[in-house]
């Protein structure tokens, strides 16, 4: 699952070829045998462009780290849409606080359009 997801930050850095072993062997299941077959080598060679491309994407999460960035600032902004809501409802039975009831909705708002960004 690491993997997979580390393909979608830096699976461009991949050559054609590994993308298409990557892209078979991990979203559609295929087997080495069947990636073999399609692509004209041997299993041992599809298994060798696996590890190749496992190798690789790590190697740029550990230099970049864009995923792990990605997941904190998913988790930043969870943590600000969860505080956003809990005040807005403490405010929804007040009177008197459309304003900060108003700017509570926006902040939940903008929230979830910088999460769904990504």
């Amino acid at each position: 699952m690491r993997i997979a997801y580390l393909y979608d930050f830096y699976g461009e850095i991949l050559s054609e070829k590994q993308q298409l072993v990557f892209e078979m062997y991990y979203n559609d299941d295929c087997s080495l045998g069947e990636i073999g077959e399609q692509i004209g080598i041997s299993r041992q060679g599809v298994r060798d462009c696996v590890k190749r491309c496992e190798t690789a994407l790590s190697q740029m999460e550990s230099k970049l780290g864009l995923a792990a960035k990605f997941e904190e600032m998913t988790e930043d902004i969870d943590r600000i849409k969860q505080s956003a809501v809990i005040a807005f409802e403490k405010l929804a039975d007040k009177d008197g606080c459309e304003d900060i009831r108003q700017s509570m909705d926006d902040i939940i708002k903008t929230a979830e359009v910088l999460k769904n960004k990504f």
